[in-house]
């Protein structure tokens, strides 16, 4: 059996992936991986994700630059979640420009931004 094969993938063939940055300990994101992206990811080193929305598989970083080195990936109890601790290349790891996805904290009944964007989108990403 391949150590593939413990991941325990939902009906799309997709499992949730947690990227922590390893040095910070800091949750930089959650996206999705399938079978191809996480054997890629182990085999290069660089993290591998599946974009839901567009249906393809993409490389953290590919346009902006801001890679992830995968230091570790781990398995949880339930074998149904993947833990990537990583190196945030450029310390951005969110599409908004920010260090990390999580920049909304809920406040008073309502959601507030708490997190500086770092770099504007614009200059990240060229379309």
């Amino acid at each position: 059996m391949s150590w593939l094969d413990e991941v325990r993938w939902n009906a799309d063939g997709l499992v949730p992936v947690v990227a922590q940055e390893a040095d910070s300990g800091t949750l930089l994101m959650v996206a999705w991986m399938n079978r191809e992206a996480l054997a890629l990811t182990a085999s290069e080193g660089d993290a591998v994700y599946w974009s839901r929305s567009r249906g393809k598989r993409w490389r953290k970083g590919e346009e902006s630059g801001h890679r992830q080195k995968v230091l570790e990936i781990r398995l949880d109890c339930d074998e149904d979640v993947v833990l990537l601790k990583v190196d945030q290349a450029g310390g951005i790891a969110c599409h908004t420009g920010r260090h990390h996805c999580f920049y909304r904290l809920l406040q008073g009944g309502s959601w507030a931004v708490v997190e500086p964007v770092l770099k504007s989108p614009e200059s990240i990403y060229r379309s």
